[in-house]
């Protein structure tokens, strides 16, 4: 089936369209258009979308994206929260039977995916023989680091994300120890998935354009990290926890995160255990020195339950 014949989404079709429809792209949902068609089939590109995998995309926008993806995926579930874009996507993209169309916000809160978005994607992925899910989208700004975050926590665990986040966001999900940039965010998902950022965008293909400059990054799952981390609740807290005060020296910040859990005494046995010089910091390890440190504390605490009355 041919995709839907959509209107380009060009700067002159928005102003165009939106006059009419008296819409206002809305800073609070971090609406921010691609307006370069090429860039559109460079993210469609890079997600390498097949007759197995089913496309959830966040900020349907005008449709533009979500009928180009449709054309080579088994379907495409698309959410937005603004209600006027919902109607007029919906407009575009009425009778196109492989798309499902959410009006809702795709987050319960920051920590949590949407139910109904869930259930809805779990509907559609249990439909199709041997389904992949893929996020692909030009993510509205605001919501793409706990999206991102929680998709590796969610029931419906992606196979892939491609999307255009801000620069400063790809830069930080692929930075390595030492630098600026890495945290929390960067070892948790390079501790599941393997990355690359595919190209730098400038605000100009963007309407209205932000303020910084924006990237393409693509993330694959890979099964076999995520079978390294025995906990992997117990290592997202861990990892929010020591890196939530950046400049403490890593003792504190065990310290800190574990209080009325571990004494001195045992957070000093670890580091010694594990070999760290007291002025280490979390930002200087690497992935294999967290994870095991992270083990060694769930064990601690394990055997400290056990050993309570």
């Amino acid at each position: 089936m041919n995709a839907p014949n959509l209107p380009s989404q060009t700067l002159s079709y928005l102003r165009k369209r939106f006059d009419a429809t008296g819409i206002r792209p809305l800073t609070r949902f971090g609406q921010n258009f691609l307006i370069d068609l090429n860039l559109h089939r460079v993210l469609v590109t890079a997600a390498d979308l097949g007759p197995r995998d089913v496309v959830l995309e966040v900020g349907t926008g005008t449709g533009a994206l979500t009928g180009l993806m449709a054309d080579s995926a088994a379907a495409v579930v698309t959410v937005e929260v603004d209600q006027a874009l919902f109607a007029l996507a919906r407009e575009q993209l009425l009778g196109w039977p492989t798309i499902t169309m959410l009006h809702t916000d795709v987050l319960k809160n920051k920590n949590t995916l949407n139910p109904s978005v869930v259930h809805t994607v779990q509907q559609v992925l249990a439909k199709v023989p041997e389904s992949r899910l893929k996020l692909v989208a030009n993510l509205p700004y605001n919501i793409a680091t706990p999206l991102i975050s929680n998709l590796l926590r969610a029931e419906i665990l992606p196979f892939s994300m491609t999307v255009t986040i801000q620069r400063e966001l790809a830069e930080r999900i692929m930075a390595g120890p030492g630098s600026k940039d890495y945290g929390a965010l960067s070892v948790w998902i390079q501790a599941q998935c393997h990355g690359e950022i595919v190209r730098y965008l400038p605000p100009s293909v963007f309407w209205p354009r932000p303020k910084v400059e924006s990237a393409i990054i693509h993330l694959e799952v890979d099964q076999q990290l995520r079978q390294a981390i025995p906990d992997r609740d117990f290592f997202h807290e861990f990892l929010r926890g020591i890196f939530l005060h950046r400049r403490k020296f890593l003792r504190a910040g065990l310290l800190s995160t574990y209080k009325r859990r571990l004494g001195k005494p045992e957070v000093d046995h670890i580091m010694t255990e594990q070999n760290f010089a007291a002025d280490t910091r979390a930002e200087q390890l690497d992935l294999p020195r967290l994870l095991k440190l992270c083990e060694a504390i769930r064990l601690r605490l394990n055997a400290s339950s056990a050993e309570s009355p």
